[in-house]
């Protein structure tokens, strides 16, 4: 089965980091143990779902300024997960 081609998340509303997990399990489709953690979504990630082709954050300037350390971790989440499986990962849209 191909890829998902894109998923967009919507971070414009996101104001909490336990709402932002929850949009990312949502987004994502993360099962529902998911645990709602960084350790969590370096898992699902990497071995729990199928990444999309592309990852397309909106709202990201504004979400980065809210809530810089989620913003600072999600991103290097992404970037690690784009530096160990390349075959993997999607291509990230900073929107």
């Amino acid at each position: 089965m191909p890829r998902t081609s894109l998923i967009t998340v919507d971070l414009s509303k996101v104001a909490t980091p336990q709402a932002l997990q929850l949009l990312l399990r949502d987004s994502l489709a993360f099962p529902g143990w998911y645990g709602c953690n960084w350790d969590a979504f370096w898992d699902g990630i990497t071995a729990l779902v199928e990444m999309p082709e592309t990852l397309k954050l909106v709202g990201w300037a504004e979400f980065e300024k809210r809530l810089p350390r989620d913003a600072r971790i999600m991103r290097e989440c992404l970037n690690d997960m784009e530096a160990r499986y390349p075959a993997l990962a999607s291509k990230v849209v900073y929107a």
